[in-house]
């Protein structure tokens, strides 16, 4: 490993825990309508993610260009590259690996979705950008996410355990430095899937949970599991306040806290 991508990577795991509390702003075109009330006002979120200190921030280019100048070099900025859907009703690139290193980028995020027809397509496309992102040092996060297509049409994210190995796997073989996955459900199975794979593994942060305590809970389990921590979109910036929220996510990610410790930690009543 270069030194780059090595100074790049450590920034983005620089607590002393060794694991990563991201957040995700990444999501608009996942939504076929609309857009949900914590990504509308772009720069007001931002902000509420900062005053919790994430330990970086995934978002597309023109949000960065657009709503990063002020936290630049306080942050980690993630880029990421792929607009898409599960059902490939929406499948392009946005940004390349030379796009991370002109905005100062501490990593390129692209995103596969795996199990189908498209599924080698997908693996090509992270496989390209990694050549790219080579000469630079620029790590890549692979966001990779097996599937299951239905008789009716219907396409949907799995979370069971052998789905989720097998996404890691395709990550590996392609040789990217972090891999965001989704969580298999229990610590036993998600532990295995992390001591087998020789790279970091990053949870995703999932569906919007019920409650936020759920979703910590879940957060506490990733934790348990032996993974270098997670990536959390929805439960944060879908929760009316997005500073606490971080906050409570760092205390289980970071600290060890249970959920209801976190709650109490950063003043949150549910």
């Amino acid at each position: 490993m270069g030194l780059g991508k090595r100074v790049r990577l450590n920034r983005l795991f620089s607590h002393p825990s060794g694991r990563l509390c991201s957040v995700a702003v990444d999501h608009f075109l996942g939504y076929h309508e609309g857009l949900p009330p914590g990504l509308r006002d772009l720069p007001a979120t931002l902000d509420a993610i900062a005053a919790g200190g994430a330990d970086a921030v995934t978002m597309n280019k023109g949000v960065a260009i657009s709503c990063w100048t002020r936290f630049a070099g306080r942050l980690p900025l993630i880029l990421q590259s792929t607009i898409g859907r599960p059902d490939d009703t929406a499948d392009e690139h946005v940004a390349v690996p030379e796009d991370a290193v002109r905005l100062g980028a501490d990593a390129f995020a692209t995103c596969a979705f795996v199990r189908g027809p498209s599924e080698a397509a997908h693996l090509r496309r992270a496989a390209d950008f990694l050549r790219q992102a080579e000469p630079w040092d620029m790590p890549v996060v692979l966001h990779v996410y097996p599937r299951r297509f239905s008789p009716d049409g219907r396409v949907e994210i799995v979370h069971e355990p052998e789905e989720v190995a097998w996404a890691v796997r395709c990550g590996i073989e392609l040789g990217v430095d972090v891999i965001k996955v989704p969580y298999s459900g229990d610590t036993s199975s998600y532990g295995q899937i992390v001591r087998e794979c020789p790279l970091p593994i990053v949870a995703a942060g999932g569906p919007q949970s019920d409650t936020l305590e759920q979703a910590l809970s879940m957060a506490a389990e990733v934790v348990a599991s032996g993974a270098r921590g997670m990536t959390i979109g929805r439960n944060v910036w879908g929760c009316p306040q997005i500073t606490q929220a971080v906050l409570a996510f760092k205390a289980v990610i970071h600290e060890g806290r249970s959920a209801d410790e976190a709650l109490k930690q950063a003043n949150l009543q549910e």
